[in-house]
């Protein structure tokens, strides 16, 4: 199944609205990605994130990334899925972007899982206690 494709209709800042045909309009927390139009000003690949759905097609994201050179008209792909970044031990001690991306100049990161930014978080009685950490001692006012 083709994405659908949807054309940027106004940007104030990091938030875009993109126009996507009603019966294709992307759920919230989807990822949206700037096609390559040839404009060198614009981030290639940029994403976006849906955070509002307006109506009549038109979604209000945030750009996760510089929205300069972003203009009218600009074509968008509809992934169909939501932010996810690597997950698991590969993961321990590295340092990534929102997308996932590392940044730490530490090469790919080796993981073959996969999970969505919104996943709910554990439940309070499925997380394992640690004493890794110590408390810092009290101090005293005499």
């Amino acid at each position: 199944m083709s994405q659908a494709h949807g054309t940027i209709v106004q940007t104030i800042g990091a938030v875009i609205d993109i126009e996507f045909p009603r019966e294709a309009m992307p759920k919230i927390y989807d990822a949206l990605v700037l096609e390559d139009s040839g404009n060198a000003l614009a981030e290639k690949g940029l994403t976006f994130e849906v955070e509002q759905q307006l109506g009549d097609g038109v979604v209000r994201t945030i750009a996760l990334g510089s929205s300069d050179g972003l203009q009218r008209g600009m074509k968008v792909r509809n992934t169909g899925r939501p932010i996810s970044v690597p997950v698991g031990v590969g993961t321990l001690g590295r340092i990534m972007d929102v997308l996932g991306r590392p940044i730490d100049e530490a090469g790919p990161i080796q993981s073959e899982e996969l999970r969505s930014i919104h996943a709910p978080a554990p439940k309070f009685d499925e997380l394992s206690p640690s004493s890794s950490c110590s408390r810092p001692a009290s101090r005293s006012s005499t």
